[in-house]
């Protein structure tokens, strides 16, 4: 219409408005330039996984001769043990038949056996009939489906490989199908969020003590791998391992461990890098034995999986929508820019043709014709059969309970075996000492003082907008509330809560009212507290808005080697240090009271800086012992440390601490109940200079009669 702009009309006004116009003292901003605090933990992430992602290209580029590739893939195999616990001890197997049935091509042996002593696995057996052995044995491996080896798709595969001439080992993982560990009323179904939770609930645990559920699960593959080998109608130099989904990223990790494997099909694993070229942060941290602690710092990421099976036929398949579904917007992109890598990994040793990409544009399924390729990429590498089948033999999922080896659907209520929770709780561990800072990886703050943004009055103090940088990337905001009539006598206090700086800063509120009492206050954010909850990520809305939570931030973190634990503790000798260095505060005594979650963080930072002369505790963890003997906790996986417990714990670091007081108010146990004072007091009998509360109290009398 006339008289109306065009969009780049549009869109080009305000370029020649700052053209044409002249300088206008009234147009510059006069408020405070606050920086987008939103972004300093991911941009922090973006940094570390950049210098990750830079590492392991620089090796990987010089994979140029096959001696350089047989180095790399026993490098990969001996890190990978590294990073997950390292290699448990085999055990005997006590392999027992509970029955079978026998359907037209195959017969179905239920079999149950113990990868370690009394952790037991259900698993069906499914052997071809009608044909002479020995067969080529398949290890198949579930995704994280609820029923395990009862889902009908991974029915339909098992089947018709057995119909085909191959021994199918089918068993159901951690957590799923008959292997339930937190069973619902029902005693089948899991009591937690879903079938990943059965692994990440246990998974977090083990961390605290040097274990893995990467381990735990590996370790069931290797055992299964054992029984199909061992299996007098097995072939055992043509035995193979397929899985979909979680089950295709086991069998990755089988691959990176066991030299046995002949050929692999890997569905729909995790074949995308935490450190990738587009990282999006928190990155595609997933279940926990899809994410290798500390491997960031090494320049190891999940693609190195693969690296040990080459030169032997692998294919990868992935659903071109799980860019948008199942996993990261990175997923496709950095699996095919990996693909290419590893394809010239497979050039070098002469075997081009056995390394394959196939895609199927349907959803994150084992679906048909997925199950067609398996068959043809066995039959063409295990049977040497060159032709391709087009259809699948026919197939027809049976009914859950058929396929149960317990009686009652769960394996540890009918042979009363272990369960990881109870594997962890056996764990006796004689704490070695260790620097606390190395521990838990926290770094000198990269300032010791604050910039002031602005100073307002209120009433009897000033208020000072103010920050200090704690690391690369990243600025620790705070307020500091200041009397204006100053009493060098009273201590200054730094405030950390978890729902923010903000919360009690307020007129008449806590901050605001020490202040007028005399004590100068600090109340600050710690990275994913208050102004520094990270922004959210670009990706598919289900993706992005699921990660963007403390605890992926916190897995993407481990994965780099810095703790956030540890990202928070620096955060604090920051804001220490600024106060410190604060011109008005200088030779003051100083004080940290935290509330809740921020207890741990605040603990560690007084054990490495002296210079924190009391600590108040408010609501805090009792103790990390009480998460590994609590099967149903709820602590938050931001103060998890791996190996934590085979060094110290909280009880150990206030006792470091004597004479400089701590005060105990309201500990909780690791499901959230409080305890006694009694039983705190107990816990702590070895720290004379604990002081025990029964509430955990946030007040200002409460405050000044603990700083006063």
């Amino acid at each position: 219409m006339p008289g109306l702009m065009t969009r780049r009309q549009f869109f080009s006004l305000p370029a020649v408005l700052a053209i044409a116009g002249r300088p206008n003292p009234q147009n510059v901003f006069s408020g405070v330039a606050y920086r987008d605090y939103s972004r300093c933990l991911p941009d922090f992430l973006r940094d570390l996984a950049a210098a990750s992602y830079r590492r392991r290209n620089a090796v990987i580029t010089k994979l140029t001769a096959p001696d350089a590739v047989h180095a790399r893939q026993r490098w990969v195999r001996e890190t990978f043990w590294k990073l997950v616990g390292g290699l448990p001890e085999r055990t005997p197997l006590n392999q027992r038949a509970v029955g079978s049935f026998e359907r037209r091509g195959y017969r179905v042996e239920k079999i149950l056996y113990e990868t370690r002593p009394d952790f037991h696995v259900p698993a069906n057996l499914y052997i071809p009939t009608g044909r002479h052995p020995p067969y080529p044995g398949v290890l198949f491996q579930m995704g994280h489906s609820p029923n395990g080896k009862a889902w009908p798709t991974y029915q339909r595969c098992c089947q018709g490989l057995a119909c085909l001439g191959f021994l199918v080992l089918a068993f159901d993982p951690m957590g799923q199908g008959e292997r339930v560990y937190y069973p619902d009323s029902s005693g089948t179904r899991t009591r937690l969020r879903d079938s990943d939770a059965e692994h990440t609930v246990p998974g977090k645990q083990m961390l605290l003590v040097g274990d893995t559920s990467s381990r735990l699960q590996v370790w069931d593959a290797v055992r299964s791998l054992d029984l199909l080998a061992s299996h007098p109608f097995v072939d055992p130099k043509h035995i193979a391992s397929t899985g979909h989904s979680g089950g295709g990223t086991l069998t990755m990790m089988l691959g990176c461990v066991d030299d046995r494997l002949a050929a692999a099909v890997v569905h729909m694993g995790n074949t995308e890098n935490l450190a990738s070229a587009g990282f999006n942060p928190p990155g595609s941290t997933d279940d926990a034995e899809q994410d290798f602690l500390g491997s960031g710092l090494l320049g190891f990421d999940r693609w190195d999986l693969l690296y040990p099976i080459a030169p032997k036929p692998l294919l990868i398949t992935v659903s071109d929508l799980d860019f948008l579904h199942t996993y990261s917007s990175q997923y496709v992109g950095n699996g095919w820019e990996e693909f290419g890598k590893l394809k010239k990994v497979y050039q070098v040793l002469g075997r081009p043709e056995q390394l394959v990409w196939m895609d199927t544009p349907l959803p994150h399924e084992l679906t048909y014709d997925l199950r067609v390729q398996t068959y043809n990429w066995f039959r063409r590498w295990l049977q040497g059969e060159p032709k391709p089948l087009d259809k699948e033999p026919p197939t027809e999922p049976e009914p859950d309970n058929v396929l149960w080896v317990s009686e009652s659907g769960n394996v540890a209520r009918s042979f009363h075996g272990q369960t990881p929770f109870t594997l962890m709780k056996r764990s006796n561990m004689l704490k070695e000492p260790v620097a606390l800072d190395r521990l838990i990886g926290a770094d000198r703050p990269a300032s010791s003082s604050f910039s002031v943004l602005r100073r307002v009055p209120s009433g009897a103090i000033n208020i000072e907008a103010a920050e200090v940088q704690s690391a690369p990337s990243v600025w620790v905001p705070a307020w500091l509330f200041l009397p204006k009539h100053d009493n060098q006598a009273k201590s200054v206090v730094l405030l950390l809560e978890p729902s923010g700086r903000n919360r009690r800063c307020a007129e008449d509120e806590l901050c605001q009212s020490l202040a007028q009492k005399g004590h100068p206050v600090c109340a600050a954010d710690l990275r994913g507290i208050g102004d520094l909850w990270p922004e959210v990520g670009r990706s598919n809305p289900r993706h992005a808005r699921s990660h963007n939570s403390e605890e992926c931030y916190a897995w993407a973190s481990l994965i780099f080697g810095k703790p956030l634990l540890g990202q928070r503790v620096t955060d604090v000798l920051a804001a220490v240090g600024g106060i410190r260095s604060h011109p008005t505060l200088k030779g003051r005594e100083l004080v940290v009271a935290a509330m809740g979650p921020l207890t741990v963080p605040t603990l560690f930072a007084a054990a490495i800086d002296p210079n924190i002369r009391r600590l108040y505790l408010a609501g805090g963890l009792v103790s990390y012992q009480d998460i590994l003997e609590t099967e149903d906790y709820r602590y938050p996986f931001a103060d998890f440390v791996p190996n934590l417990l085979k060094h110290v714990d909280l009880p150990e670091i206030v006792a470091s601490l004597s004479p400089r007081p701590v005060t105990l108010a309201g500990a909780v146990k690791a499901n959230g109940l409080s305890l006694e004072p009694s039983a705190v007091s107990k816990i702590y009998e070895k720290a004379s200079n604990a002081r025990v509360l029964p509430e955990a109290r946030w007040d200002l009398d409460t405050m000044l009669g603990w700083m006063d």
